[in-house]
């Protein structure tokens, strides 16, 4: 279920990046045809630029993204293995996870161990059992990993004696993937350009052109991405925190509205006080994100935190560490 609501948010945000602003230019265009004799062509020329530009940001971050990470996620492992700092956790869950295509069992594992500060953290983890005769992923036994010991490269932990290789299939369905986005783009503009210039070279590019607009839109996706990670945290920074963090107990001082809500979501600002490891007392502010079924944490008197030793004031509640990935 959690897949099928990903999959349909991502074809929604899609169709109003891209068929959304083709159906609605077109729609426009075929009722009032534009004067390309009257059109500033450097303003046009301008648009062209600007909108190749935007593409060839996109396609570079959908290069690194479905393509290069693949490798460096597999040179970051290598690293890990052999500079990594081990640890032992404990298998608090396991669920095997059905999947006929897949050539390995794949199981979804809770996982209790001290993470580089000495702190019990809990974190789930998905693994592959090439060896499931010896029932090693079962609740209760142990399992070795190895941890980043500065947090800087994915994944930021492993199994020990996992093998590092990058599956040629899924590979090859990656760039095959990204190469049709290319063509498509590329065709799109050789289409448009045949179909509108009607002899007078790119004036028909406006800025409600899906050349420009589609693009924009999806830049857009990403920005608001970012802006929502200014208020949830972003998933790196919250991983630091896990990893290098030391839990406590903070008292809520006072709780309060933002202002801002975010898919109806309203922002609180929480007022906390702690005291560290070194008996120091640490007054700090914390935004999050509260939905229908967190409505009692703002009732709270005291909350479960990480922080970072090195920077008290940057702070994660516990529970949204014990259930990241």
């Amino acid at each position: 279920m959690k897949y099928l609501l990903s999959s349909f948010s991502i074809l929604f945000t899609l169709f109003f990046a891209i068929p959304f602003p083709m159906l609605l230019y077109y729609n426009v265009k075929n009722e009032d045809p534009p004067d390309l004799a009257g059109a500033n062509p450097w303003i046009a020329l301008g648009l062209v630029v600007l909108s190749i530009g935007l593409w060839l940001f996109l396609l570079t971050g959908y290069f690194r993204h479905w393509i290069l990470s693949a490798f460096s996620a597999k040179r970051n492992m290598e690293l890990l293995k052999k500079d990594g700092v081990p640890r032992e956790a404990e298998i608090l869950s396991s669920t095997k996870i059905h999947n006929k295509s897949a050539e390995y069992d794949i199981y979804e594992l809770k996982l209790s161990f001290k993470n580089l500060v000495n702190t019990e953290i809990i974190q789930n983890a998905a693994v592959n059992d090439v060896r499931p005769a010896e029932h090693r992923f079962e609740v209760g036994k142990k399992v070795d990993l190895l941890i980043d010991s500065q947090m800087k490269r994915i994944p930021y932990f492993m199994f020990a004696g996992s093998e590092a290789s990058i599956r040629a299939g899924i590979m090859l369905l990656n760039i095959a993937g990204w190469l049709l986005c290319v063509v498509l783009v590329v065709g799109y503009y050789l289409f448009s350009y045949q179909q509108e210039s009607d002899g007078a070279g790119w004036r028909f590019v406006i800025f409600g052109h899906p050349l420009f607009v589609c693009p924009l839109v999806l830049l857009f996706y990403r920005f608001l991405g970012l802006f929502i990670e200014n208020f949830t945290g972003s998933a790196s920074d919250q991983a630091l925190i896990k990893f290098k963090g030391i839990r406590t107990t903070a008292k809520v001082l006072h709780v309060e509205e933002t202002g801002t809500y975010i898919n109806e979501q309203p922002m609180m600002r929480f007022e906390l006080e702690y005291i560290d490891e070194q008996h120091q007392a640490h007054r700090t502010t914390f935004k999050k994100l509260i939905g229908v079924l967190s409505l009692d944490m703002i009732k709270q008197k005291n909350i479960d935190i990480f922080y970072l030793k090195d920077d008290p004031t940057r702070i994660a509640f516990a529970e949204d560490l014990d259930n990241i990935n």
